[in-house]
C-alpha cells in the first residue's frame, strides 16, 4: 500500500477526500463525539452502542464495555492533565468516537482523525473539497490534528483502522484487539497494544490443556478474524509442542442460521471421547453454544476452555450456570481501579455532559426516561429524577478492560513527554518542534516506553507493539457448602509459563479428579500403543503378551533366553534354575530301588566270598558271577549320580558309569549264555569241548566286549569335556511363570541314549542266545533264569523309551525322565540279581544241606554232553 510520501500520493489523497466526504454526509447527524480541548489532542475508538440490525449501524447501548471504556480514557485524562510531573504545560485533549461494533462504520468514524493531514497535504485550500455534483463543499469547524489514537476494541475493527492510520504514521494502541495478526509489524508497524496478543493466549490455553493431561480436544471458533486467528494460533502451538491432536475444528457462521449451535453440538459429538472444547467465540455465541449443549442433555459432559472473549463475565452464562460448572476460562492479568470506582460512581448527568452519550446510559441504567423538550416521557417507563446514584440505585461492576484503556492513555502520555524532554529541553509547555508531532518519532518514543501501569504491572511492548502475556484463569465452579460461594474462581496465571492449582479445580458434579478428553486411554503395564495411522494421539493397546516386555510406550521386545519377563510384562528377570534333588518327590522312589539294590548286591557279594568254594558259588561260575554283580552294583549306583548336583566331576562320571555297569552286566550275560549255547551245541556233534569256555577266556571275552564301551567313553570324554550347563528351552513353557532354567550335565537326550545304545545291542543279542539255549538240557539250569531275566528287561526297556521320549514336551520333562530312567535300570539290576543269585543266596544261607554236590550222573549223561572244564560244575545242588 502507498505511503503518504509515495508517489501516488496524490491520486491516494483525492480518493481519502472523497471518502471523507462521503463519510460525513453519511454519519452527519447519526453520531456524535466527545470532544476535550487540549494542546494535543488523542483520538479514541469504543463500542458504545452494538452493531445495529435492519440496515441501521448502531443498535443498543453497550453500558460496561462501551460506557465504562470511554469513562477511563477521560478519568485517564483528567489525570494525566492534573499531573504536574507528567507533560508539564501541555494538556491533553481528546476526540473520541463510537465505532458501533462495525469495522465498516468506523472506518467512517476513524476518517475523521486524518481530516487535518488530508486537508494541510492536498492544495491548501480548504474549499477545494467539492460535493459530488458541484455543490457547495459540507463546512465544519477545522479539524483537530489528532497525533495518536486509543483503540479500538475488536480486532476486526483494529484492522481496519490500522490500515488507514499506518498512511498517514498516526500511532495506534488498541486496549483490546487480541489477533495474532495485529502482530505483522509489516502491516500494521504503527499498531500497538497494552493487552497480549491471543498467540500468548493461545500458548496459555494449551499448556493449561497439557496440565490436565488432555490430548484430544476440539476447537470452536466463531467467525472473523478474532474466533479464526485465535484458533489458528492454538492448532499451531498445539502441533508445534506436541502431545495434543485437534479431533474437529468448528466455525460459527457470522450469521447463523436455525438450529446451527444443534449442528454444532452433533458435530462435537462425533468424537465423544474429546470432551475438552476450546473456544475463541464472541459471548453471544458462547451462550447459544451453552444452550444448545442443555437441549441436547449433554451438561457436564463437554470441558469447556474460553478464551478471554468468555473471561470471568456473568453474560454469556446467565441462567446457563450449571452447563458452564468446570469451565476453564483465561483473562490477561487485571485489577479493578478503586481510583476509577470513585470517579465513575460519582458521574451524574450534571457533573458529566462532556459524554454525550452519558444521558442515554443514565436511562438504560437506571431503567427510567428523561424528559426532553417537547416529548413526554413513556407512560411505562418511570421519570429519571437526576438524584440517582451509580452503585446505590443499581448495580456496578467495573469492566475488565477498564486498566486497559488507563494504561493505553499512560502509554501515550509516557512518550510524548520522552519526546516533549527531547524535543523542547528545559520548556514548559509546547514549543515549535512539538507542534507538528511527526508520528514515525512518536512510534519510536511509545516502543520504548516502561512504567507501571494503573494496576502496578509493568506495561512496555516488544518489538511488534505487543505487550508481554501475562493472564489470570478462572474456573466457574458450583455453589456448595464445602467449596464455599462457587462462581468464577482464580485457580492460575501465566506469564510465560504456566501456574495452575489442580488441587483446587471442580468439575462437574463436584469432582476433584481431572475428566479425561483423551482419544485413547493410557495403556496399562505390559502393554504397548499400536498408533492409528493420521492420527498420532489414537492408538490401540496391544499386550506384550509370551515373553515378550515393555522397552517403552511404543515397544515390545522378548527376554533375553536366560530371563524371563515379570508378572506384568514391564521388564525381565532370571528364569529359576531347577535341577532334581535329593528332596524332591522325584527323587525318592529311585534311591529308594537303588539303596535297596545295592544292600541286596552286597548281601549277595558278601554271601558268595564266603561260601567261595561251595557247590552252588561253584557252578554259578565265580568269575563271571563277580563281574555280573560289579555291573549290577554299578546300576544302582548311577541313581546317586543322576541326582547329585551336576558339575564337571559329576558329568564325566556320569558318561562314564551311566553305560558301563549295563555294559558289564550284559557282557557277562551274554558271555554266559554264548557258553552254555556253545556247550550244547557242540556237544551234539562231538564229545571234543568248545574253545573258548574256561574261566579265564570268559573273563577275557567279558572285558573285551566292556573294553568297547570304556574306549568309547574315552574318546567323548577327550573330545568333548564334560561340564554342566543351564537349558532354558527345555521348560520353556507357554506360560512364562513356569518356565524353568534346567541344571544339567551337557548330555542331549539322544547322547544319553547312546551311553546305553552297546548295552542295549548286548542286551538285545544276550536274548537270542538265551532264545536260542532254552532247549539245553536240566543240566544247565542257569540258562533258564538267564532266559527270563532277559525277557523281563526287553519288557522293561521296552515301556521306557515311550515313556522317556513321550514326556519331551513336559514342564516336569527332568524329574519325570530322570526318574524313569533311573528306575528302568534299577528294575533291569533288580531283575538280573532277583532271577540269578537271590534263589542262590537262599539255599546258602538258608539250607545249607542242599549246598552239597550230587553224584555224577549216569555215564550215559556225561557221554552225551562234554564234562566242563575244571573248577566249573554242570549242575548245582536241587
Amino acid at each position: 500500500m502507498a505511503g503518504p510520501g509515495s508517489a501516488g500520493e496524490p491520486r491516494l489523497l483525492a480518493l481519502l477526500q472523497w471518502l471523507l466526504v462521503l463519510a460525513q454526509a453519511g454519519a452527519a447527524g447519526a453520531a456524535g463525539s466527545v470532544r476535550l480541548a487540549g494542546g494535543l489532542t488523542l483520538g479514541g475508538l469504543f463500542p458504545v452502542h452494538a452493531r445495529g440490525a435492519a440496515g441501521r449501524a448502531c443498535g443498543p447501548l453497550k453500558k460496561e464495555q462501551g460506557v465504562h471504556r470511554l469513562e477511563a480514557m477521560l478519568y485517564a485524562l483528567d489525570r494525566v492533565n492534573a499531573d504536574p510531573e507528567l507533560l508539564p504545560g501541555v494538556r491533553l485533549g481528546a476526540r473520541l468516537l463510537d465505532t458501533c461494533s462495525r469495522d465498516t462504520y468506523a472506518l467512517e468514524q476513524a476518517l475523521s482523525f486524518v481530516q487535518a493531514l488530508i486537508r494541510r497535504r492536498g492544495d491548501g485550500d480548504e474549499g477545494a473539497v467539492r460535493c459530488p455534483g458541484g455543490g457547495p463543499p459540507l463546512r465544519s469547524a477545522p479539524p483537530e490534528r489528532v497525533v495518536a489514537v486509543v483503540g479500538a476494541s475488536a480486532s476486526s475493527v483494529s484492522i481496519m483502522v490500522a490500515n488507514v492510520l499506518r498512511l498517514f504514521a498516526i500511532p495506534q494502541i488498541s486496549y483490546a484487539s487480541t489477533a495474532p495478526e495485529l502482530s505483522d509489524s509489516t502491516r500494521y508497524d504503527f499498531f500497538s497494544r497494552v493487552v497480549p496478543p491471543d498467540s500468548y493466549q493461545a500458548q496459555a490455553m494449551v499448556d493449561i490443556v497439557r496440565a490436565l493431561g488432555w490430548n484430544y480436544v476440539s476447537t470452536l471458533a466463531s467467525e472473523g478474524n478474532y474466533g479464526e486467528s485465535g484458533v489458528e494460533a492454538f492448532v499451531q502451538i498445539s502441533r508445534e509442542a506436541g502431545g495434543v491432536c485437534i479431533a474437529q475444528s468448528i466455525k460459527i457462521p457470522r450469521e447463523p442460521k436455525p438450529g446451527e449451535f444443534n449442528k454444532v453440538i452433533k458435530r462435537l459429538m462425533e468424537t465423544p471421547n474429546a470432551r475438552g472444547i476450546i473456544i475463541f467465540a464472541n459471548e453471544d455465541d458462547i451462550r447459544r453454544v451453552l444452550e444448545a449443549a442443555r437441549q441436547a442433555n449433554l451438561t457436564g459432559h463437554f470441558l469447556w476452555v474460553g478464551s478471554d472473549s468468555w473471561g470471568a463475565k456473568t453474560s454469556p452464562i446467565l441462567n446457563l450456570e450449571d452447563v458452564a460448572v468446570g469451565a476453564i476460562t483465561i483473562l490477561p492479568k487485571r485489577a479493578s481501579i478503586d481510583g476509577f470506582d470513585q470517579y465513575f460512581m460519582t458521574r451524574s448527568l450534571e457533573n458529566n455532559r462532556r459524554n454525550i452519550w452519558f444521558a442515554e446510559f443514565w436511562e438504560e441504567n437506571f431503567n427510567c426516561k428523561l424528559t426532553s423538550s417537547g416529548t413526554q416521557s413513556d407512560d411505562s417507563t418511570r421519570k429519571c429524577t437526576g438524584e440517582e446514584r451509580i452503585g446505590r440505585d443499581s448495580t456496578y461492576e467495573q469492566e475488565g478492560k477498564v486498566q486497559f484503556v488507563i494504561d493505553a492513555v499512560y502509554a501515550i502520555a509516557h512518550a510524548l513527554h520522552s519526546m516533549h524532554q527531547a524535543l523542547c529541553p528545559g520548556l514548559t509547555g509546547l514549543c515549535p518542534a512539538m507542534e507538528t508531532t511527526d508520528g514515525r518519532v512518536l512510534l519510536q518514543y511509545i516502543r520504548a516506553v516502561r512504567f507501571n501501569g494503573s494496576a502496578g504491572t509493568p506495561v512496555m511492548f516488544n518489538e511488534n507493539g505487543d505487550a508481554p502475556g501475562r493472564y489470570d484463569i478462572f474456573q466457574y465452579q458450583a455453589a456448595n457448602g464445602s467449596a464455599g460461594s462457587g462462581g468464577y474462581q482464580a485457580v492460575g496465571q501465566w506469564a510465560e509459563t504456566l501456574r495452575l492449582d489442580v488441587e483446587a479445580l471442580l468439575w462437574s458434579g463436584e469432582l476433584r479428579e481431572v475428566p479425561p478428553s483423551q482419544c485413547s486411554l493410557p495403556c496399562g503395564p505390559g502393554e504397548r500403543k499400536k498408533m492409528v495411522k493420521g492420527v498420532p494421539c489414537c492408538w490401540h493397546c496391544e499386550p506384550c503378551d509370551g515373553y515378550r516386555f515393555q522397552v517403552d510406550e511404543f515397544t515390545c521386545e522378548a527376554c533375553p533366553g536366560d530371563m524371563r519377563p515379570t508378572r506384568n510384562h514391564t521388564g525381565c528377570r532370571p528364569t529359576p534354575v531347577v535341577r532334581l534333588t535329593w528332596s524332591s518327590p522325584w527323587a525318592a522312589p529311585p534311591l529308594l530301588l537303588a539303596v535297596l539294590g545295592s544292600m541286596a548286591t552286597t548281601t549277595v557279594v558278601a554271601t558268595f566270598v564266603r561260601h567261595n568254594n561251595t557247590p552252588i558259588v561253584r557252578a554259578s561260575g565265580r568269575e563271571l558271577s563277580y563281574v555280573l554283580l560289579t555291573g549290577i552294583f554299578l546300576i544302582y549306583a548311577i541313581t546317586f549320580l543322576m541326582v547329585a548336583e551336576p558339575g564337571a566331576a559329576v558329568c564325566a562320571a556320569r558318561r562314564l558309569f551311566l553305560g558301563l555297569g549295563t555294559t558289564l552286566s550284559y557282557s557277562a550275560l551274554l558271555t554266559k549264555t554264548n557258553r552254555i549255547y556253545r556247550i550244547f551245541e557242540q556237544g551234539k556233534r562231538s564229545v571234543t569241548p568248545p574253545p573258548f569256555i574256561s574261566p579265564t577266556s570268559q573273563l577275557a571275552i567279558t572285558f573285551s566286549l566292556t573294553s568297547v564301551q570304556v574306549v568309547g567313553v574315552m574318546a567323548w570324554l577327550g573330545a568333548q569335556p564334560p561340564h554342566s550347563v543351564i537349558d532354558y528351552e527345555e521348560q520353556r513353557t507357554v506360560d512364562p511363570e513356569q518356565a524353568r532354567g534346567v541344571l544339567k550335565c551337557d548330555m542331549s537326550d539322544l547322547s544319553l541314549i547312546g551311553c546305553l545304545g552297546y548295552s542295549l545291542l548286548l542286551m538285545v543279542t544276550c536274548t537270542v542266545y538265551a532264545i536260542k539255549a532254552r532247549g539245553v538240557p536240566e543240566t544247565f539250569n542257569e540258562a533258564k533264569p538267564i532266559g527270563f531275566t532277559m525277557y523281563t528287561t526287553c519288557i522293561i526297556w521296552l515301556a521306557f523309551v515311550p515313556i522317556f521320549f513321550g514326556t519331551a514336551q513336559s514342564a516336569e520333562k527332568i524329574y519325570i525322565q530322570t526318574t524313569t530312567l533311573t528306575v528302568s535300570l534299577s528294575l533291569s539290576a533288580s531283575v538280573s540279581l532277583g532271577m540269578l543269585y537271590v534263589p542262590k543266596t537262599y539255599v546258602i544261607l538258608f539250607h545249607p544241606e542242599q549246598n552239597v554236590q550230587k553224584r555224577k550222573r549216569s555215564l550215559k549223561a556225561t557221554s552225551t554232553v562234554a564234562a566242563p572244564p575244571k573248577g566249573e560244575d554242570t549242575e548245582a545242588p536241587k
